[in-house]
This record gives C-alpha cells, sequence and structure tokens, in this order.
C-alpha cells in the first residue's frame, strides 16, 4: 500500500493535537494533514453539530484549532491612553466643609514614586510594598479629620487627548475603617460608556492613609490609594478600565 494511502488511513484516528504535531514532520506529512477531512473527523467527536452544516462559515482545521481549548490567559493589548494623558480632580469634604481639593496629574499617582513617611504601622507598610496595583499620592500638607466627623470623597478625570471628562467616585462617603492597616476606605460603582452596556459592578475604591490615632481621637492622613482590585490589578489593566469610563 503506498504511503499516502496509510497516513490517510491512520490520521482519522489520532488526537488533534498528534494531527498537528504531523504537519511538522515533512511536507508529505503536511500537505495530506491540512485537508480538511481529517479535521472534520475531529470536530465531528467534539462537536457533532457542526458536521450537519453543507456549507460551515470556516474551514474545520480553523473551527478545531479555534475553538478545541478555551483560552484562559488571553494577552492584553497595549492601553490607548497613559497616565500622561490623564489629570485627576480630587476632592475631600468634612461634614460638607471642604477637606482638600487637588488637580493631580496622572503620572503622580504611579505606585512607588514616593517614599511614605517614618512611623507607619508594619501593615501599612506591608500593605503599600505588596503587588497589587494602586494609585497612591502623598498629601502635603497632611491633615488630621476626627472620628466623629463624616467624610465624602469625589474624583474626576480628564482626558488631554480628547478634552473630556468622566466621572470615577461620586460622593463617597468613608464609613469603613481597616484599622490594621490604618486606611479609611470609600467606594463607587464605575459608569462605563454605553458601549459595554454588559459589563458592571466594578467598585473604584479610595482609601485615606493614616499613621497610627493620635490621642486626640483624630486620624493624621498622609497619603491617598485608588485602586480597581474588582477587575484591574495592572497599570495596563487600570488604564484599559479608565478608558471604558462614559467620558463626557
Amino acid at each position: 500500500m503506498p504511503s499516502n494511502e496509510i497516513l490517510k488511513a491512520v490520521f482519522p484516528l489520532l488526537e488533534g493535537t498528534d494531527l498537528a504535531a504531523c504537519t511538522a514532520v515533512c511536507k508529505q506529512w503536511q500537505n495530506i494533514a491540512q485537508d480538511d477531512y481529517f479535521w472534520k473527523c475531529l470536530c465531528a467527536k467534539k462537536w457533532p453539530s457542526t458536521c450537519k452544516n453543507s456549507a460551515p462559515p470556516i474551514t474545520y482545521h480553523k473551527l478545531f484549532k479555534t475553538f478545541y481549548k478555551r483560552e484562559i490567559n488571553r494577552t492584553l493589548l497595549p492601553p490607548r491612553i497613559s497616565l500622561h494623558d490623564l489629570e485627576f480632580y480630587i476632592d475631600f469634604w468634612a461634614d460638607g466643609n471642604s477637606l482638600f481639593s487637588q488637580v493631580v496629574p496622572g503620572p503622580a499617582l504611579q505606585k512607588g514614586n514616593w517614599t511614605p513617611p517614618p512611623g507607619i504601622s508594619p501593615v501599612m507598610r506591608y500593605h503599600l510594598d505588596s503587588p497589587e496595583y494602586k494609585l497612591t499620592l502623598p498629601v502635603k500638607p497632611q491633615f488630621s479629620v476626627p472620628y466623629s466627623q463624616t467624610v465624602t470623597a469625589s474624583v474626576l478625570v480628564a482626558r488631554k487627548d480628547t478634552n473630556k471628562v468622566a466621572c470615577v467616585i461620586h460622593d463617597a462617603t468613608f464609613d469603613y475603617v481597616e484599622r490594621s492597616s490604618c486606611r479609611k476606605l470609600a467606594f463607587d460603582y464605575l459608569v462605563l460608556s454605553p458601549a459595554y452596556p454588559f459589563v458592571s459592578g466594578i467598585r473604584a475604591w479610595i482609601a485615606l492613609l493614616f499613621v497610627e490615632d493620635g490621642d486626640d481621637g483624630d486620624i493624621d492622613v498622609f497619603g491617598i490609594e485608588v485602586d480597581f482590585c474588582d477587575a484591574a490589578n495592572s497599570e495596563e489593566e487600570v488604564l484599559w478600565l479608565l478608558d471604558m469610563l462614559d467620558w463626557k
């Protein structure tokens, strides 16, 4: 029996990875293994319904190659914006009175671009040194907030490339204190562009970073932290998420 006939008898019995390996053996094997009939046999085992279409939209080779294994870790394309394109408007109020108001260039929020003051707790230092990506900013001058006061925050972000503005946090109340890491936290749900109708429930967290409690019952704030840990854990992911906001 000619070798071609032997290969044509054996190839339909192979699994997909083995048939794909055969295409790398030699030119003869490659030409035979690329016959769509063999890939149709594989598709018939995995998705029998696909073989009932007399005119499939793509080749069975492409169908099997594309879908036989679910892609788990997809490569993220480079974001369309950078921190240099962004400007953040950060405002805090204590019982309705302005506590902090600053325009912050995007690059100033890059992780690791400032040194926390001495005297912070070991848990806070571990938190700031952790690999999780956060936007952080030192507060100068530092300010104090009594525990009894209601503190709220708003964060807007502007794009220099399109001259548009979006809301990150709208009047969120700091109603949770994580004493172990000395953080006072608030969050709001992001409002994304209508172009992403099936994406929702992503929170933007903002935290006041403070040193150990003083004797007067105040918290002494030395930094601000913003993160999107529900969905983004790298600078590239954060930039993609910000790009998806409902820009006006």
